[in-house]
């Protein structure tokens, strides 16, 4: 039923589905309050509160979008997409070297790996849905043509480091919060977040594997998607608190180039199951 329902909205044109988000986004937002305080909060952490009007509708547009994304056509994706600075991945990838995409939570980061696929394998990590109806949607929108996926557990970190060896690139969401013992205490916008610490040791066993950051900004009226590819310039020397810290400093500079399509809602300072709390950890210093 849910596939149909997708299949059903996917045929829709993008600017209507834009134009649904958005109310959809506005919707949400003044019927629940703790969204509503979560998204405040972070905005004016960050120092974007006067974006904070764009980013609930953006919301809304991310979630509006998926039929489209996941259920429509290769064609009428592509027609939609267009790129920038993707000259940095063709280069790397003729050189055979392998190649760690990291693409925080920003604009439509769903088709990002879409994009690099049509040209290339690639394996990205992957978190199974909570509901056990959106599994199939998901999984089958997702892995289709040379786009692999990779639990997010000790198998597909295992598997990630093995493609990556071979010299074919993979992708990590960066911002996701990890499980116990699979991350540090960094700073996110002033704030210390637990944040993985894979991305940089997938760069290390990759043989220093080029680092390249990337999201897809939403255009105006439904217009599509450009997608940006950006070198990491940060230094990955020091423990792995230091180089956390440089992840997210990069994941900060492309949050600032489009604050308002960040997905601002997301629980990003929570404290994991069996993680002691950074402020826990100082008194204890």
């Amino acid at each position: 039923m849910l596939l149909r329902i997708f299949r059903f909205f996917s045929f829709f044109p993008l600017p209507v589905l834009h134009c649904l988000g958005s109310m959809l986004g506005w919707l949400v937002y003044l019927i629940s309050p703790s969204y509503r305080r979560r998204m405040r909060e972070n905005m004016t952490r960050a120092g974007f509160a006067a974006a904070l009007p764009k980013a609930v509708a953006e919301a809304g547009k991310a979630i509006a979008e998926l039929p489209f994304i996941w259920c429509a056509s290769d064609a009428r994706i592509g027609r939609r997409v267009f790129i920038k600075d993707y000259r940095i991945v063709e280069e790397t990838l003729a050189a055979g070297r392998g190649i760690v995409f990291l693409t925080p939570h920003l604009g439509c980061f769903e088709i990002t790996a879409q994009r690099v696929s049509h040209d290339t394998e690639l394996m990205v990590m992957y978190r199974p849905p909570k509901q056990a109806a959106m599994k199939p949607l998901v999984e089958g929108a997702r892995a289709r043509g040379n786009l692999r996926l990779a639990p997010a557990n000790l198998s597909g970190v295992r598997m990630l480091a093995k493609f990556l060896k071979q010299g074919k690139p993979v992708g990590i969401l960066p911002d996701q919060v990890p499980q116990e013992g699979e991350g540090v205490w960094a700073d996110f916008f002033g704030r210390p977040a637990y944040t993985m610490t894979l991305p940089a040791k997938m760069a290390k066993l990759g043989g220093d594997a080029p680092i390249i950051l990337t999201y897809a900004e939403r255009l105006p009226h439904g217009k599509g998607y450009l997608l940006h590819f950006v070198p990491f310039t940060g230094s990955l020397d020091g423990d792995s608190a230091q180089q956390a810290r440089a992840i997210n400093a990069a994941m900060e500079q492309l949050i600032a180039g489009c604050p308002a399509q960040y997905y601002w809602s997301y629980n990003r300072y929570k404290v994991p199951k069996g993680v002691t709390s950074p402020s826990a950890t100082q008194e204890a210093a």
